[in-house]
């Protein structure tokens, strides 16, 4: 969610037509000389999808407005998908989908997503997905950027941080260049209303929601914007509504620090199998004269590329699960010493259509990105004071700074009552412990399942938990734990 700096009528026309949408019952579409009528009334046309390959893998196109308050003029399409529920009669409704991002297509969730529900699940629902707006078949737009301007993460060098401003604004222009008119409407909030218009055009009066990662965040705010119209909301991984988006991206530093320090306590203990020391100290000690000694000769890689210190600190996610990163670990420290090739960090570029749709939200759904490059920079050194793993990698400076005009809309406060249930690893990377936290406070109606010891990013989309039995009770029945959970798997 986006952009541009809004005029007296212009956030006067949008509250006026958030108000309207707001404030309909469940029993209606949209309200009769509503402007939004004519979108709810059209029909769709349902045809095989060309991926997925399953015979009942259906595609559609929804037209929704470019800007919701100008529903009259220009016009784009939200792909949708679905594969209709198991069994009529059971049949409870539509199970709308999103896998996050920004910027991540959906249009295939339905077809990945069936074989990790439930039969009971599957029975009772619809499932479908969609490609937000800007993405994948949704009308796509693109920033036509370098590999170096779609990485998300630098780190801070005083040397280099002149670089870094000029990147970071070199994006912002070429976005605007490319999509200016476009970009201002791709917003979290606005995504929101599609997913509301899809609902309406499906016929549904209300409407249940999975949502992963990023989408835990549209999903929630969703739910403050259109609490009637909010049914069964599961919630994978959440992010915590109060950081968007400068706070997430500097609250990774301090869940790295805490998985850190985790994996130094594992690998002291099994110091006979890894050698990387017998304390949590010397864990420590080993990693970061490895860092060290890359940033003065890089580690070679297998892929042909070559590691320094900051490119091995990049790979600060891997942390969290203890076992696989080890060996990493290790072979970083061997190749080092002189041995063979070890392998390299896992790629963090997206390409050009997630990367433009991913600054558009960030940038556009908050008024709270600094538009001083210094105040990057004394916040990167400081971070990285306190947190040295990655502080300086969430602290940097960003397109934000420079994008052409501030949002639309203010922020989305949520804070609301409508029940979901947010399932959660006690080890997440990306949507940390802390942030999941964040969301549960936010959602007063909501039950939070805890997988202790949990690893990695995604409770339901990794596969069978300890959480399946929370989450099948409340998606086919409605009911959500009595008190929030915590459980290990076994």
């Amino acid at each position: 969610m986006v952009l541009r700096d809004g005029r007296t009528t212009s956030l006067l026309t949008m509250g006026a037509v958030a108000a309207v949408l707001t404030a309909l019952t469940p029993a209606t579409a949209f309200a009769a000389g509503d402007p939004l009528q004519r979108y709810a009334q059209q029909q769709l046309r349902w045809e095989r999808c060309e991926m997925g390959g399953l015979p009942a893998f259906e595609c559609a196109k929804v037209k929704a407005p470019l800007d919701y308050a100008k529903p009259a003029g220009r016009t784009i399409e939200i792909a949708i998908s679905r594969v209709r529920a198991g069994s009529a009669k059971e049949r409870h409704g539509v199970l709308l989908m999103n896998p996050g991002g920004p910027g991540s297509q959906g249009l295939t969730m339905p077809v990945e997503m069936e074989p990790l529900l439930p039969a009971e699940v599957r029975a009772r629902f619809d499932l479908v997905g969609f490609d937000p707006r800007g993405v994948g078949q949704s009308s796509p737009v693109g920033c036509d950027l370098t590999e170096d301007e779609r990485s998300l993460q630098h780190p801070y060098r005083e040397a280099a941080f002149g670089k870094d401003v000029e990147r970071a604004r070199s994006v912002a222009d070429k976005c605007w260049a490319k999509a200016g008119d476009v970009l201002p409407h791709i917003t979290t909030r606005n995504t929101a209303r599609d997913m509301d218009l899809v609902r309406a055009v499906l016929g549904e009066r209300r409407i249940s929601y999975f949502g992963y990662s990023y989408g835990t965040y549209l999903g929630a705010v969703y739910t403050q914007m259109f609490p009637q119209r909010s049914d069964r909301i599961v919630l994978d991984s959440a992010l915590d509504p109060k950081l968007a988006w400068r706070g997430t991206f500097r609250g990774w530093s301090t869940a790295a620090e805490l998985a850190f320090t985790r994996w130094t306590e594992w690998a002291a203990e099994r110091d006979a199998a890894y050698g990387l020391g017998a304390t949590a100290a010397e864990v420590r000690r080993t990693y970061w004269e490895l860092v060290e000694q890359a940033g003065r000769t890089p580690v070679p890689t297998d892929d042909g590329k070559a590691l320094d210190g900051d490119a091995i600190r990049s790979g600060y996610r891997a942390f969290v699960q203890v076992e696989a990163v080890t060996p990493w670990i290790v072979s970083l420290k061997a190749a080092a010493a002189g041995g063979p090739a070890a392998p390299g960090v896992p790629p963090g570029v997206v390409d050009d259509n997630q990367t433009a749709v991913t600054w558009a939200v960030f940038c556009g759904d908050t008024r709270s990105w600094p538009r001083d490059p210094e105040q990057y920079r004394r916040d990167a050194i400081a971070d990285r004071a306190t947190y040295p793993l990655a502080g300086d990698l969430g602290a940097n400076i960003q397109p934000c700074a420079f994008w052409k005009s501030a949002a639309v809309e203010p922020a989305t406060a949520v804070n609301n009552d409508v029940d979901a249930l947010i399932v959660q690893n006690q080890w997440d990377p990306q949507a940390t412990l802390a942030m999941a936290q964040g969301m549960r406070r936010a959602l007063h109606g909501s039950r939070m399942v805890t997988v202790a010891g949990g690893e990695g990013h995604g409770v339901v989309v990794a596969g069978p938990s300890c959480a399946d039995g929370a989450f099948t009770r409340y998606l086919t029945t409605g009911r959500l734990p009595a008190k929030d959970l915590t459980c290990t798997n076994r």
